[in-house]
């Protein structure tokens, strides 16, 4: 779906069997070179959850964050993103009205049979029917 909605910059997608946003920025790692920027894409309330967090131990969060990036996506009001973490935290700029979509709220809609295209790029619409349907 990420390549069919005409991403204009380079970028490839894969898949993991890791678990953690580090184990699996660490495995990315392993795959590119030193010069290639990782990031993970999240709502600001997963952005939220990653900062605050009780990893039981302190930096761990800075340690995250130098193995990879975060854009994050307004979702049901805006992110602050901490001062110490701007350069490695860039938020999204998305369209009006459009903070409450997630995936699950597409899926979510379908399996209720509601109307759920105009959350999607059009260009990906025929691909999440043919998928969730």
């Amino acid at each position: 779906m990420i390549e069919s909605s005409g991403i204009a910059m380079p970028h490839s997608i894969a898949t993991t069997e890791r678990g953690l946003f580090i184990e699996i920025g660490r495995e990315c790692r392993e795959h590119y070179d030193s010069g290639t920027t990782v990031f993970f894409l999240c709502g600001r309330d997963a952005a939220e959850r990653i900062l605050k967090w009780d990893y039981g131990q302190p930096g761990v969060v800075e340690e995250m964050l130098s193995e990879f990036e975060l854009l994050v996506a307004p979702r049901l009001g805006a992110f602050e993103v901490p001062a110490k973490f701007r350069e490695r935290i860039h938020l999204l700029d998305i369209a009006e009205g459009h903070d409450a979509v997630s995936s699950s709220e597409v899926r979510s809609r379908i399996a209720r049979g509601e109307r759920w295209e105009h959350l999607v790029p059009e260009m990906i619409v025929e691909q999440v029917r043919e998928i969730y349907s």
